[in-house]
C-alpha cells in the first residue's frame, strides 16, 4: 500500500488536534457525554496519525495495534497516582494529555476511533477518496 504524503499527515494531525481542543474547550453547547468521549475519540485518532505517519513501512493493521497499545497505556497509567502527577493532572495540560480518571469506556471510544482511523487511511492511502 502506498505511503501517505508528509504533508497530508501533517495536516491530519493538525486537524484533528484542533478539533479535539474544539470539542473539549470551546462553549459548544455539546452534551458533556459528546463533549467527553468525542475528546477521547479525537485524542485516540491523533494517535493512529502520529503513529501511522512514521515510516516504518508496517501494515495498517500494525499501525492500528500499536496506536491500541500507546492508548491502552496512557489508560491505564490513569491508575498510577503520585502527588506530583496528580497535581499535574488537574491542570488543563494535564487533563489533555494524561486524563484523570481510568474508563473502560474511553477504551472502547479509543478503539472505535483506531478502527476509523484505519479505514479512512486505507481509503486515502488507495486513493478512492479523490
Amino acid at each position: 500500500m502506498p505511503k501517505r504524503p508528509f504533508a497530508l499527515s501533517a495536516l491530519l494531525v493538525g486537524v484533528t488536534i484542533i478539533a479535539g481542543l474544539t470539542i473539549r474547550l470551546a462553549p459548544l453547547g455539546l452534551p458533556n457525554t459528546l463533549t467527553k468521549y468525542g475528546g477521547s475519540l479525537l485524542w485516540a485518532m491523533m494517535i493512529y496519525w502520529i503513529v501511522s505517519t512514521a515510516r516504518l513501512n508496517l501494515t495498517l493493521t500494525a499501525y492500528a495495534l500499536m496506536s491500541g497499545t500507546v492508548a491502552l497505556t496512557a489508560e491505564l497509567f490513569k491508575l498510577y497516582h503520585t502527588p506530583l502527577l496528580d497535581a499535574f493532572r488537574i491542570t488543563l495540560p494535564g487533563k489533555l494529555l494524561l486524563g484523570r480518571v481510568f474508563s473502560l469506556w474511553d477504551l472502547l471510544a479509543y478503539a472505535i476511533a483506531i478502527v476509523v482511523g484505519v479505514f479512512t487511511d486505507c481509503a486515502i492511502r488507495s486513493r478512492t477518496w479523490l
